[in-house]
């Protein structure tokens, strides 16, 4: 059996590290913002180049308390990628904003900025790219629209912690950056988590408050906020994970260029646009035969999944808003695309026999 990734063996490497601060977390007892929350937030902060990293209980979280704190509500509209998991434009909703869906790069399956451009209007207020499956949106032209628009532009990172645009990490080159640690994720901890990375003082002064029941002071609440906060024994987790995160994202671009190379000549092959690095959070491929490829796999107990079936809007939860609209690129894609295991883990001859399965069948 290969899974789509092994947490199993990676916490076998990682058991004595990570059950020596556990053993610390529950002698201190600490367990709600706790000394790892904090230095995990500093850590991140540091690797990053961001004045704030803050933690929170999930990567949905992070997108709502990002554009709530940011003043995005009811009546504006948030452009954003229709090919992305719900959560996107779920945080959209969550502040009464409405997502307004656009279509995707048929090359990195992100949002087409020149499309963005077309759907600007008099109620846009922001832009939310998605960094999807690790590879970096066109920030330089995101950030160039958003400008001359005057919107605010939130970034999904939740796939691509770790990757650069032009040396710069994602997550830092918009007004906030929106990370998710769900564990499948590059660096994943043991449940969910979330955090918010950026520079601008005053909302992170909003975020930690919104984030913690609308309270800057103990019993003191200015607003009505949330519970979202990231705990100890998470923190704990991820602070490890975290010192090697370049070397689990190196291994992921190998496990890549080693299937690129086997099956770049029977399918379509992801794409680099040299932007950005990508830190393959999915190695995903096309292929007209995908149904024969995802059967020929299972019969081997080779995991595989389809990264996303239906776009979002043509899901149920948006079909009355979004029934007359076609955005053609990600409704073809949906039909074609299936991902592959990887994970830093995977070995040569894993990587072999999945290869060979498919090529098998093409």
């Amino acid at each position: 059996m290969i899974p789509m990734v092994d947490l199993k063996n990676q916490y076998k490497k990682l058991k004595p590290e990570i059950d020596a601060l556990l053993d610390e977390v529950f002698e201190t007892t600490a367990f709600i913002l706790g000394p790892n929350v904090q230095k995990f937030e500093q850590e991140v902060a540091s690797m990053l180049g961001v004045k704030h990293a803050l933690s929170c209980a999930s990567g949905t979280d992070a997108l709502h308390l990002a554009l709530r704190a940011a003043g995005i509500g009811p009546g504006d509209e948030v452009i954003t990628s229709t090919f992305t998991f719900i959560a996107t434009a779920e945080a959209i909703c969550y502040v009464g904003a409405t997502p307004v869906f656009v279509d995707i790069d048929p090359l990195t399956f992100n949002l087409d900025p020149e499309l963005v451009s077309h759907a600007i209007n008099d109620k846009t207020r922001a832009i939310l790219p998605v960094h999807l499956f690790g590879q970096p949106a066109d920030m330089p032209r995101i950030m160039t629209l958003a400008e001359q628009h005057n919107l605010v532009v939130i970034e999904d990172c939740a796939q691509s912690f770790g990757a650069k645009v032009n040396d710069q990490y994602t997550g830092t080159i918009g007004l906030a950056g929106c990370h998710s640690f769900f564990p499948s994720k590059n660096l994943g901890c043991y449940g969910d988590g979330g955090m918010i990375t950026l520079n601008d003082d005053t909302l992170a002064d909003e975020i930690r408050m919104l984030r913690n029941h609308g309270s800057r002071q103990r019993y003191h609440h200015d607003v009505i906020g949330y519970n979202s906060r990231l705990d100890e024994i998470q923190a704990a987790i991820l602070r490890v994970k975290l010192r090697y995160i370049e070397e689990y994202n190196h291994n992921r671009y190998r496990v890549a260029q080693q299937y690129s190379s086997e099956l770049r000549d029977v399918v379509r092959t992801p794409h680099e646009d040299k932007i950005g690095n990508h830190v393959y959070h999915q190695y995903t491929l096309l292929s007209p035969q995908r149904d024969k490829l995802m059967k020929a796999l299972s019969e081997k107990q080779i995991a595989n999944a389809i990264y996303y079936p239906i776009p979002l809007h043509q899901q149920k939860a948006f079909s009355k808003e979004y029934a007359d609209i076609s955005l053609p690129v990600s409704e073809q894609v949906a039909k074609e695309c299936m991902s592959l295991p990887i994970y830093p883990e995977l070995t040569q001859a894993q990587i072999t026999q999945i290869t060979d399965t498919i090529k098998s069948q093409l």
